[in-house]
């Protein structure tokens, strides 16, 4: 299936959002622009997701919890900034039900030196 693509060059949570029901994935790509690609995240219940090959960051933008970033776990909140370097095993843990999540991938694969 082809993913829906947001209304012109605006990107909300909102439009995000309803993008993301129309699919049957828990994330959308929203943007590329060079190497940065950008993503909305919502995950249900469980976050299944594995180790990336590219840097990336996360835009917390609504939401709470606790964050798994390598061997670290500490809560997030909504607008905080999360960075997880390429290949480093991650996961958002305990959140509650409407967390959602901006998440900008950039750089080689491997990640930026």
């Amino acid at each position: 299936m082809k993913e829906p693509k947001p209304p012109s060059s605006k990107i909300t949570p909102d439009n995000a959002a309803e993008l993301l029901k129309k699919s049957d994935k828990k994330f959308i790509k929203l943007f590329e622009h060079g190497s940065l690609e950008v993503e909305y995240y919502k995950p249900e219940i469980v976050d299944e997701q594995q180790p990336h090959e590219r840097d990336e960051v996360y835009v917390v933008i609504s939401g709470t919890g606790f964050f798994v970033n390598g061997e670290t776990r500490h809560p997030f909140k909504p607008g905080q900034v999360l960075f997880v370097p390429a290949g480093v095993i991650h996961r958002f843990e305990d959140f509650t039900e409407d967390f959602a999540t901006w998440v900008f991938f950039y750089g080689p694969k491997g990640g930026e030196r």
